[in-house]
């Protein structure tokens, strides 16, 4: 299979020579100069679009104060289904006219969180202009006592991003990143740091700035998303992204974080390799699946650029329980909370567009009983990598 290789206007550093262009002259080109020198020019133009979007803000302020009137920040509500279209090339997008809430200076509920968006706005600030970058971590611990909680934190930035229409990488905050990617991979971090996945015996961190990552290769027939740490960490031990065929393997080690699921995308965008998932045959499983599929409502302002809409549910299926006469023992009762959370996914305008998955949801619903990948230890110790993903895969069994 031909190689995958995504293009780079970065040339390796002690490698140069061979990345150089020679014209049919024999003299040599500078078109990877140029290109560099294109893409340093983009980022300090991009850089000046986000310094000048935040001072457009704090005139906005200075304005109102001159005025003799309170300031107010305007912000979007990203929890608003109604807020919310769904596209099936894109998954769960923001309309354009949302309905919007405002963070006043003057109003005792929302002074404090009025005043923490323009010491976040000051800070990211600060580091556009120094092309310096900082965890949400790093921003929270700078004044634990000040910011409160680091959810807090979490939602201020998603909300500047939003407001400023700029993704949250391009302010220079990164997330803590928690999945792994293993399999035939291998890429040039920002820093020049090589990482080679399919070397490695271990699973490597997704890394944290996933936008400055360059020179990805790849041999992969797929992608394959693992809903569960343990389940990923079982099959790397079984070297399963080698014995049936070369893959790219992925966990988010429950919700993913922003990096897995940017991560995911781009390896998308490069490869356009099939993407399949596997997950428990339970509410919070097909939640998350949603979520690499579709996005999320609170994130839907970036759909873009998280959201793959060509992933397949590989498993673990609803009805593979029954066609694989998994022992009603080994499955687990619904709760209140599971009833809930899947007539709510039942719902969602992305489950219309997919007959085969509703057929799914309905057969949990009428069972009210749900499974977790491990329930087919209960067949064999090492059916999932020997048996059960080599035939779904040989035969096609996602939807």
């Amino acid at each position: 299979m031909e190689e995958h290789k995504l293009c780079s206007t970065e040339m390796p550093a002690g490698n140069k020579a061979s990345f150089r262009e020679t014209s049919q002259s024999g003299q040599e080109s500078h078109v990877p100069r140029i290109y560099h020198m294109i893409c340093v020019i983009n980022c300090l133009c991009f850089s000046s679009e986000v310094l000048e979007a935040i001072e457009n803000v704090i005139q906005g302020v200075l304005q109102s104060l001159a005025q003799k009137k309170a300031p107010v920040l305007t912000v979007a509500n990203r929890t608003d289904w109604r807020n919310i279209e769904f596209k099936d090339s894109v998954g769960l997008q923001m309309i354009p006219r949302c309905t919007t809430k405002q963070i006043r200076s003057d109003c005792p509920q929302s002074a404090k969180r009025f005043a923490l968006m323009l010491k976040i706005l000051s800070m990211i600030y600060k580091m556009v202009q120094s092309n310096t970058y900082a965890t949400k971590r790093d921003i929270y611990y700078s004044d634990t006592l000040l910011f409160g909680s680091q959810s807090v934190v979490d939602q201020i930035i998603n909300d500047i991003s939003c407001m400023l229409k700029i993704p949250r990488r391009s302010l220079h905050v990164l997330s803590t990143t928690k999945g792994f990617v293993a399999g035939n991979l291998s890429y040039t971090e920002e820093d020049g740091t090589k990482v080679n996945c399919t070397c490695s015996a271990t699973a490597v961190t997704v890394p944290s700035n996933v936008q400055g990552i360059k020179n990805l290769t790849s041999h992969a027939k797929f992608i394959l998303i693992v809903e569960k740490d343990a389940t990923f960490q079982r099959l790397l031990d079984d070297d399963f992204f080698n014995k049936v065929s070369p893959c790219i393997m992925i966990t988010g080690r429950g919700i993913p974080d922003l990096n897995t699921r940017l991560l995911v995308r781009k390896l998308w965008d490069s490869f356009q390799i099939p993407v399949f998932t596997l997950m428990d045959a339970d509410p919070h499983g097909v939640e998350i699946m949603c979520v690499y599929k579709y996005g999320s409502v609170s994130m839907s302002f970036e759909a873009h650029h998280l959201t793959v809409p060509s992933i397949k549910w590989l498993g673990l299926l609803p009805s593979d329980l029954k066609r694989l006469n998994i022992c009603k023992d080994a499955l687990i009762p619904f709760t209140k909370q599971d009833e809930n959370k899947l007539a709510s996914i039942q719902k969602r305008p992305y489950i219309a567009c997919q007959p085969l998955w509703k057929k799914e949801l309905e057969i949990m619903a009428a069972s009210k009983m749900k499974a977790e990948i491990q329930v087919l230890t209960s067949l064999s110790s090492d059916y999932l990598s020997r048996v059960y993903l080599p035939n779904k895969l040989q035969f096609g069994g996602w939807l």
